[in-house]
């Protein structure tokens, strides 16, 4: 009965081997709904990562040192409801790494988050 929903081939396999720079806006208040006060400011960099592994589809994702200082820059407790970051997905020079790719996390900074929406980014 559902014989369309089988015979689509999937092309995200050839899709993750590129390398590609992205910028998105993410918003960090609804994945911290009802999160206790110690704990927010952790699983707002969790989330970050979660986020970036999704788009990019690679398991290896790293944090910038200014983006985790935004993330923490109102303590623990009060974090910035949303964070403008681009993920630029890039080859592992390391020779015994599991995975070929990894994601970079870095803060872009914005006066303003109406209207960005998601944009790619040529280098």
């Amino acid at each position: 009965p559902r014989a369309s929903a089988m015979g689509k081939e999937s092309k995200k396999g050839t899709r993750v081997n590129e390398i590609v720079t992205r910028e998105y806006t993410i918003n960090i208040h609804k994945r911290l709904l009802g999160m206790t006060f110690k704990r927010r400011a952790p699983r707002a960099v969790s989330e970050v990562k979660k986020f970036a592994s999704k788009a990019m589809g690679t398991s290896d994702v790293r944090i910038d040192q200014k983006l985790n200082k935004f993330l923490w820059s109102k303590g623990v407790k009060n974090v910035p409801y949303r964070v403008r970051v681009r993920i630029a997905r890039k080859r592992n020079d390391d020779e015994d790494a599991k995975e070929k790719l990894y994601s970079l996390c870095t803060l872009v900074e914005v006066k303003t988050f109406k209207g960005v929406g998601t944009t790619i980014v040529q280098e």
